[in-house]
């Protein structure tokens, strides 16, 4: 088994912004923001497979590591249902979704697969909206299918709750697959459910055996969280929003806002500065490769 991102010594470069780019910037209809559909065309799934071959280019350019997460964020049977995909296509898709990433990786030792998984509902709403054996049930469905495969990691991305992650942990465990938690933020620093982020890792380790590989946070700007970091060697990675707006207001845009790609770029090296346990960097909603370059030059810069 590969060695994982946050054993390395060096970065890895992480990319979630592709829903966002595909609507706004190449005008592709995504039906409940679902991109696992394009897995079924040639044409775009060609698309999903250039995203990848680019991010790989873009990592070894600047001597850093890749984790390429798969079109699998909203493959789970809620998320599904309303596009017709039933159980058998799900474990399909997914599977899927992860053998095109393998085919691009072959040997090479700097590239990490991982299958990414969304929450059960709205990632933005607060609250828990099932308990951790519920989450566990629920999402072992999704995890089963990921058996056999050639992924190196399960990371479920834009959790709100503690709750529906330890379900997710604890379902990984059992598949013996590492999971690396990605939570969530307001422009506040907490989580949508209110639950400071410190805390929640906290809560997710101590109802799990600290069973999770490591921690990240994702869809959000580095002002929503970066003077609000736990004092804790689990948070290992930021997966960053462009904007500064927040979710609420993202989910209303009828434009892309792009923000300040040299910005962001060094707003994400100072935190790894401040933060030498944070090994994976990356861009979420409204990012795109301009975004990665400059947070992997910036980091060049870091001493």
């Amino acid at each position: 088994m590969k060695t994982l991102p946050h054993q390395s010594n060096r970065y890895f470069m992480a990319w979630t912004g592709m829903e966002t780019d595909l609507i706004f910037n190449h005008g592709i209809d995504l039906p409940g923001f679902a991109s696992f559909p394009l897995l079924e065309r040639s044409e775009t799934r060609q698309m999903l497979a250039a995203y990848a071959k680019d991010q790989i280019a873009l990592a070894r350019k600047y001597g850093c590591g890749a984790i390429l997460e798969s079109a699998t964020w909203m493959a789970n049977a809620d998320r599904a249902a309303d596009l017709g995909y039933s159980p058998r296509d799900l474990e399909r898709v997914n599977r899927d979704a992860i053998a095109l990433l393998a085919s691009l990786v072959g040997g090479s030792d700097d590239v990490r697969v991982s299958a990414n998984i969304g929450p059960r509902n709205d990632a933005y709403l607060a609250g828990e909206t099932m308990t951790a054996a519920e989450a566990e049930e629920y999402h072992d469905a999704q995890i089963q299918t990921l058996v056999g495969t050639a992924v190196d990691m399960i990371s479920p991305y834009t959790f709100s709750n503690a709750a529906e992650a330890i379900g997710v942990v604890n379902a990984t465990r059992r598949v013996n697959i590492p999971c690396v938690v990605a939570l969530t933020v307001e422009t506040d620093g907490s989580l949508p459910s209110g639950q400071a982020i410190g805390d929640a890792v906290a809560e997710i380790d101590n109802a799990t055996d600290s069973a999770a590989a490591y921690f990240m946070i994702n869809c959000a700007h580095p002002d929503h969280f970066a003077n609000r970091l736990p004092e804790t060697d689990r948070l290992r990675g930021i997966v960053v929003n462009a904007s500064r707006c927040s979710h609420a207001e993202l989910d209303e845009a009828t434009a892309l806002d792009d923000g300040n790609p040299e910005e962001l770029g060094q707003q994400v090296a100072e935190i790894l500065r401040g933060s030498p346990s944070i090994r994976v960097f990356g861009g979420c909603c409204g990012t795109d490769m301009r975004h990665l370059e400059a947070m992997a030059r910036a980091l060049g810069e870091v001493p």
